[in-house]
């Protein structure tokens, strides 16, 4: 027990004071995350829309995600991090108040672009301001650290929102509006006379580099390519998994979300000394290849799952999936960019998740209309073991 004690010590020691408020307000905005999981639940139970409406509403989330990333890496470079993150929040937590009002499908899904282009241009000034409170040699581990604190407010968010689901749909879009609105206040009173740390340059980044813009890097436009790949099979956990859940295995409300709420703890418990273990022992590309694989057996395992015992399963190699891939993309990322275009490679690298959250809706429910669940999860499955080779082969050659 001390020896497990002494390691989780160790992967939390010297992360600096903001990158640890930038965590909580993390974690105060995720726990209120139970819109999003419980979305396509909402449309097609309480609102009675088919699966390819369903499928158009959640496509209008991306579609509003890729805008934001777009935005507010822009803004982040002009305007700074610290009001985009602000307004972001409070803006977004209002607007989510108003949503359950507006249940026509046209104007609901206009109305949802409009929420998921304001709350998603929070990621790419978030994911800045993580790196300009952080130590060079912890980015890695402050990323996880944020990620950590998504991950146990999205334990929490869909375990209550599998309650209040379970009253009245409406309460989700309140509990989620009001916890933007508190991170957005605790945010503003924490940062507002903070001064951020000087960023260095890498030091593997070349001159050429510094200032160019990410759409001229060609290696990194390949890179972005494969991560909305990724992130496009990653994402079924939050569009059709749920409504798997409910057809196929008659799942209610509540067990639906323990078992979403278990993926985000599966990697609060285990991301940062995963992290802390790996970060120095191994690439960024080997841990971006292994994660990606992993991800495909976890979408394989659910084409042979008779029960609840295997959907769990899914869900552990999935998170492990996740937590092996996702905080070395984003260094990456930061480890390609200059100080004078960071936010710009970021809202790009951004641009691809919300991308996903576009096409992932959009595909699978398309596939799931026309060919059932088994077609989607194999086609997940073959499609993350491509990726991984794709991944392989792209960064072997890059200082990773």
């Amino acid at each position: 027990m001390t020896k497990i004690l002494n390691l989780y010590k160790q992967a939390y020691g010297g992360l600096s004071e903001p990158a640890w408020m930038l965590a909580v307000v993390m974690l105060i905005n995720r726990a209120g995350s139970m819109v999003l999981p419980f979305l396509s639940i909402y449309l097609t139970q309480s609102l009675k829309f088919g699966i390819r409406e369903t499928g158009i509403v959640l496509a209008s989330y991306g579609l509003g995600a890729m805008a934001g990333s777009l935005l507010g890496g822009w803004l982040s470079d002009r305007i700074g991090n610290f009001l985009v993150q602000f307004l972001s929040l409070v803006l977004g937590g209002i607007f989510f108040l108003f949503l359950p009002l507006i249940t026509e499908f046209e104007w609901l899904t206009v109305a949802v672009f409009l929420v998921s282009m304001t709350v998603e241009s929070l990621r790419p000034a978030n994911t800045a301001s993580i790196a300009s409170y952080s130590k060079p040699e912890n980015l890695t581990r402050s990323y996880s650290l944020n990620r950590m604190a998504i991950n146990l407010g999205f334990s929490i968010g869909p375990a209550l929102g599998g309650i209040l689901a379970s009253h009245s749909y409406e309460l989700l879009f309140y509990a989620d509006g009001l916890t933007c609105i508190s991170a957005g206040i605790f945010f503003f009173v924490y940062f507002r006379n903070k001064t951020p740390r000087k960023v260095k340059e890498v030091p593997h980044t070349s001159e050429a580099l510094k200032d160019k813009s990410p759409y001229l890097d060609y290696s990194f436009l390949l890179f972005v390519l494969l991560v909305a790949g990724y992130a496009m099979v990653f994402f079924q956990l939050f569009n059709t998994i749920p409504i798997f859940y409910r057809e196929s295995h008659h799942l209610s409300e509540g067990t639906i979300g323990i078992l979403l709420g278990l993926n985000g703890l599966i990697v609060f418990l285990f991301e940062m000394i995963l992290v802390h273990h790996f970060e120095k022992r191994v690439t960024i590309m080997k841990m971006i290849v292994i994660g990606t694989s992993l991800c495909g057996v976890s979408y394989a395992v659910l084409n042979v799952a008779g029960g609840i015992s295997l959907l769990i399963v899914a869900v552990i190699l999935l998170s492990f999936a996740e937590i092996m891939a996702m905080p070395f993309m984003v260094t990456h990322v930061i480890n390609k960019a200059g100080k004078g275009n960071q936010g710009s490679y970021i809202g790009l690298y951004s641009l691809a998740w919300a991308s996903a959250f576009t096409l992932a809706p959009f595909l699978g429910t398309r596939v799931v209309a026309g060919a059932g669940f088994d077609i989607l999860w194999w086609s997940c499955a073959g499609m993350s073991i491509l990726l991984s080779l794709l991944f392989y082969f792209s960064l072997r050659k890059q200082n990773s």
